[in-house]
């Protein structure tokens, strides 16, 4: 099995048209491996290069993490947990960092306290003043 970094699993995402040869890299490297594992923290990167460098609204965010929950060649590091926090992004106004942590903090049996106000409107977040 491959383990993708933040930057393959980006390529495989996106047709970045200033990189064309290294989007055909990694979809051709996975594509020969059969898999790609896929850690939290990559998810959790992946999310912020697509909103940042590339802009990408929530829906087409939504649209990619979908992609990657549902393909059958990635393997996510708890994708259980993937799940819920996309879930949570998905049906709130948190960012999806936030979510993964929600989830892992409810996962732990903890409450998470937060400063942050979309998050705090959360189940399982205690909003600190």
């Amino acid at each position: 099995m491959l383990a993708l970094d933040t930057n393959v699993l980006v390529r495989i995402l996106i047709d970045d048209p200033d990189a064309p040869t290294q989007c055909a890299t990694a979809r051709a490297e996975v594509q020969a491996a059969g898999e790609a594992y896929v850690s939290q923290v990559v998810q959790i990167e992946t999310v912020w290069v697509l909103s940042a460098a590339y802009s990408l609204n929530k829906g087409t965010l939504l649209k990619a993490l979908r992609t990657v929950l549902d393909h059958p060649a990635f393997h996510l590091q708890r994708p259980e947990v993937f799940r819920a926090a996309l879930e949570y992004y998905d049906a709130g106004h948190a960012d999806f960092a936030d979510c993964m942590i929600l989830v892992e903090s409810v996962a732990a049996g903890a409450e998470l306290a937060s400063f942050d106000r979309k998050l705090g409107k959360l189940a399982g977040v205690r909003l600190l003043k």
